[in-house]
């Protein structure tokens, strides 16, 4: 199987959506047995597709759009969000099924909010990702439809993060500072407290 890690400068990136680097990790029984920096795309979109080119099984990364989440599962890819910590430190964490201790789960998103092995699905307590697998019925032509494909039901292009209702996180996609959304003020009406930039919604 082949995980693929956002990667910024040694660590895992704070926010996938504006990531332009994955470390992707060969596994075979349990075993490190090849690992590539690999380029990525501005694109959402073409993001998805460039890992499924790859032939990645599983992302692990930091803060992503729910729309992105849903677009890469579509491909049949599990999404392991809210992860943050070394890039070493994090590989070898999923390889020995500690990804879900505390150092490893991005602040404020919860203690126990995913469960990570190799070669297993990811679970979030409120997520609807839940281990996905390739031709799962979210692509083109049928199932469930949620994500950006043609004839999709729920978020399509005009939803989307901007129509996610009151719960959810404001992120930040410069250095990934989150603060809680507040009901009826849109997270790109919100500055960064840290850096300035325009908050987007989680």
């Amino acid at each position: 199987m082949k995980v693929a890690f956002a990667a910024s400068n040694d660590r895992i990136a704070p926010v996938f959506d504006v990531t332009r680097n994955v470390h992707v990790v060969k596994i075979a029984s349990g075993r490190t047995v090849g690992e590539a920096q690999e380029a990525l795309d501005e694109s959402p979109l073409q993001k998805a597709i460039q890992l499924a080119e790859m032939s990645v099984d599983t992302l692990v990364c930091g803060a992503i759009s729910r729309p992105l989440q849903r677009i890469i599962a579509a491909y049949g890819i599990r999404v392991l969000p809210f992860v943050t910590g070394r890039l070493r430190d994090v590989i070898d964490a999923w390889l020995s099924s500690r990804l879900d201790n505390e150092p490893y789960v991005m602040p404020g998103c919860g203690r126990g909010r995913h469960r990570a092995r190799p070669g297993h699905g990811f679970q979030q307590r409120r997520g609807s990702m839940n281990g996905n697998r390739r031709g799962g019925g979210m692509g083109r032509g049928g199932g469930q439809g949620q994500g950006f494909g043609r004839g999709g039901q729920g978020q399509g292009r005009t939803g989307g993060r901007f129509a996610a209702g009151p719960d959810g996180l404001c992120v930040c996609p410069h250095c990934g500072h989150q603060e809680s959304h507040l009901r009826g003020v849109p997270c790109t009406q919100q500055q960064c407290p840290k850096c300035g930039m325009t908050m987007t919604r989680q």
